[in-house]
């Protein structure tokens, strides 16, 4: 199997900036691992949007997939308390 492209959007790099370093590290794993595995264990499809998501404790990592160019796009990352607000 392939292994997929990681990127992020400039409002998703942000956030990530704004994570404490002990979070921002287990979170990077996270994202790291969907290169190989785009929908592991626990990932859910967001209803009503071609999102899906992970958790990482209280942080929530917001994504989308595009199967025919192996691209993983990381859109959001925050709170699990903000992370789904517009």
């Amino acid at each position: 199997m392939a292994s997929f492209s990681i990127l992020f959007t400039r409002s998703a790099a942000k956030e990530l900036e704004r994570v404490p370093v002990k979070d921002r590290q287990r979170i990077a794993t996270h994202i790291g691992a969907l290169a190989d595995n785009p929908r592991p264990g626990g990932a859910e499809k967001l209803s009503g949007d071609d999102k899906y998501r992970i958790r990482q404790r209280d942080y929530r990592i917001l994504y989308e997939i595009v199967d025919a160019e192996l691209v993983v796009t990381v859109v959001r990352i925050g709170n699990r308390r903000e992370v789904y607000r517009r």
